[in-house]
Parts: C-alpha cells; sequence; structure tokens
C-alpha cells in the first residue's frame, strides 16, 4: 500500500473532506460522504463497498484496503479536519448509496422528521441489531453526516436506509394491506402492549413536533407507550427501542 503525505490544510483533498463533514449539500452533490473513528474504518472496510480513501495521523495503523488511496497527515492537521474535540486519527471517504426502492414490511419502522443526528443514528443503530428495516421519511437528518454514522455504530454501513416520501409510503402500504401505526398521545390510542405491531409499519415523529398532522389523520392506528402520570413524553430514540422490541416479541 503506497501512501501519500499531506502537510498543509490548503491541500484540496484536505479542504473537500472538511467541506464533506459539515456540509450536507456538498455530499449530496459529490456523491461521497466522510466520517471519522478507527472502529467505523474498520466497520467500512468489512461492510461498504464504496470505500475510497483513508486519512491517518502519523503514528496511527488501521486496515486499508488494495485499491483505497491513503494519506498520512500530521497530528495537528487531522486535529483541525477532524470533528470530534479529540480525534482517533483516523478518517474516511466512502460513496454514497443508491438510494434503494422502498419495500413495505410488515414490522418495520417509519421515521418522521427525526432532525438530532444523533436520534437517528441511535435508532438506526437499535433497527440493525433486532432486525428491524427502517424507512426516512421527509424531515430526517442525514444518515451519513458524520455524528449519525458515528451514533449509529456503523448500522449504516450494515443495513443502508431508505429515504422515501410519506405519499409514497402510504400508497405502497395501503396496495399491500399492511397497517400504518403512529405513536401519538391521543384519546383512543390503545396501549402499545395489547397491539401486535409486528403487522404493522410504525411511525415514530420528530423530536419536537412528533408526527405530522398529515399522517396522524391518515394513520390506521394510534399507539401509546404507557409511562408514570409525571412524565410527559420519552426521547425518540428511546420510543423507537421501545417499538421496536415490541415488534419482536412472539
Amino acid at each position: 500500500m503506497s501512501e501519500q503525505r499531506i502537510t498543509s490544510r490548503k491541500n484540496p483533498q484536505l479542504q473537500r473532506i472538511r467541506r464533506l463533514l459539515s456540509s450536507r449539500k456538498e455530499r449530496e452533490e459529490s456523491g461521497l460522504f466522510a466520517a471519522d473513528g478507527v472502529k467505523l474504518l474498520q466497520e467500512a472496510v468489512r461492510y461498504w463497498p464504496g470505500l475510497e480513501t483513508v486519512i491517518l495521523s502519523d503514528g496511527v495503523e488501521a486496515p486499508v484496503p488494495e485499491g483505497v488511496a491513503c494519506i498520512r497527515v500530521p497530528e495537528e492537521i487531522m486535529q483541525w479536519l477532524s470533528p470530534m474535540q479529540t480525534p482517533q486519527g483516523a478518517l474516511f471517504v466512502c460513496r454514497l448509496p443508491e438510494n434503494g426502492a422502498f419495500c413495505p414490511r410488515r414490522g418495520m419502522l417509519l421515521l418522521d422528521g427525526i432532525q438530532d443526528p444523533g436520534n437517528l443514528g441511535t435508532i438506526l443503530r437499535t433497527a440493525d441489531a433486532l432486525g428491524i428495516p427502517a424507512a426516512l421519511l421527509e424531515g430526517c437528518a442525514d444518515p451519513f453526516s458524520p455524528k449519525t454514522v458515528r451514533a449509529s455504530m456503523g448500522a449504516v454501513f450494515r443495513s443502508v436506509p431508505v429515504q422515501t416520501t410519506w405519499a409514497h409510503v402510504q400508497d405502497r402500504c395501503r396496495c399491500m394491506g399492511i397497517p400504518i401505526a403512529v405513536t401519538a398521545f391521543s384519546p383512543g390510542a390503545k396501549d402499545i402492549r395489547l397491539a401486535d405491531v409486528g403487522e404493522m409499519a410504525v411511525v415514530i415523529g420528530s423530536e419536537g413536533q412528533g408526527v405530522r398532522t398529515e399522517i396522524l389523520e391518515n394513520a390506521d392506528v394510534s399507539l401509546t407507550i404507557p409511562m408514570t402520570a409525571h412524565c410527559e413524553s420519552l426521547n425518540a430514540a428511546a420510543a423507537a427501542a421501545i417499538v421496536m422490541w415490541q415488534m419482536t416479541k412472539l
């Protein structure tokens, strides 16, 4: 494996990586994304066919497959490049995947406007661990931002999230006879413990606003997660984990 050494912040390759780490527009226009961390790099090497470039700090060793470019930089350059306060000494650039077709399934999760990258990554990590398919509706954070990839602990490499629209989801689920459920505090909502959520596609709403009114009005079922009276709501990632766990129960 040959390495290229770069020591200047003005280098165009490093400037591009900085933009990939900070801008969703740059990622979408270039068809590339960047992530950081030795463990995540190992996951990308194992599962992601689109690994293009690896950037390593002096003294840091990590697997770099044949055909993948390797750049070596001083620690101060890595500190400047990395979005982490304490960089691990490894960054990498990958091609974005083609957005797959939405395939409705019973016992799947639909994410509506999950805007916090940490929440989104945590949900995708849990979905991957439990074997629950997940689709992203409008308004979700970028699943390939560095924060989301980090929070997912590499789950986005193993179970690529599909991005779609509510209109398409509603049409396809109706055609397949799959009930759409929403998690909401509303009169008549059914206790999730008494619902056969494994037969449904369940919508988890945004952190601040919950599920969109359009979806609430067109869902087949409303579900509620029982909580103590003094608790008003759950974090979106926590609610999603409860729903997914319930989906796995026979």
